[in-house]
């Protein structure tokens, strides 16, 4: 089984030292979605939101919080990021959400995908609230990552 790399051999939290990786191309997909009421998906339908349209709001979020990914999740390396790309779509059942993250660094971009997706979830369920409090948000995953060390993980089905 593969040690925790976000530990020293005492147990605390550290940094990982990157200082000696390549710089390569690094690219992540994560989803997620936001289910809710057949009522809630036909207001939205019918430009009825009550706090506007929500999946463009929720893309502009997720954008943005992957930029700031290092913010939110302490032991993160903060990235520059060359391509973040956030997907929301109306569905039958709720909003499903996708984003797509490229960088050329020493470190992935998987944290800066699923956060971007966590956070579009999020703004989903804040602007629609008023609607329906019985919204549930999951799951949230990383579908694949590229690049590095590493190689290449796609998620299983």
């Amino acid at each position: 089984m593969a040690k925790l790399t976000h530990l020293t051999e005492s147990g605390e939290a550290r940094m990982v030292d990157v200082s000696g990786k390549e710089i390569t191309r690094r690219t992540a997909r994560a989803s997620g979605a936001v289910s809710m009421n057949a009522e809630t998906v036909a207001a939205l339908r019918g430009g009825r939101g009550p706090k506007g349209d929500p999946l463009e709001s929720a893309r502009v979020a997720g954008i943005l919080a992957a930029k700031r990914t290092a913010e939110l999740v302490p032991l993160c390396h903060p990235l520059a990021l060359e391509h973040v790309e956030v997907e929301a779509t109306l569905g039958d059942f709720g909003v499903a959400l996708a984003s797509s993250v490229v960088v050329s660094g020493k470190t992935g971009a998987e944290m800066e995908a699923l956060v971007a997706v966590s956070v579009a979830a999020l703004t989903v369920y804040d602007m629609c609230k008023a609607l329906d409090r019985e919204m549930e948000i999951g799951p949230i995953r990383l579908e694949e990552k590229a690049g590095g060390k590493s190689g290449t993980y796609r998620r299983k089905r």
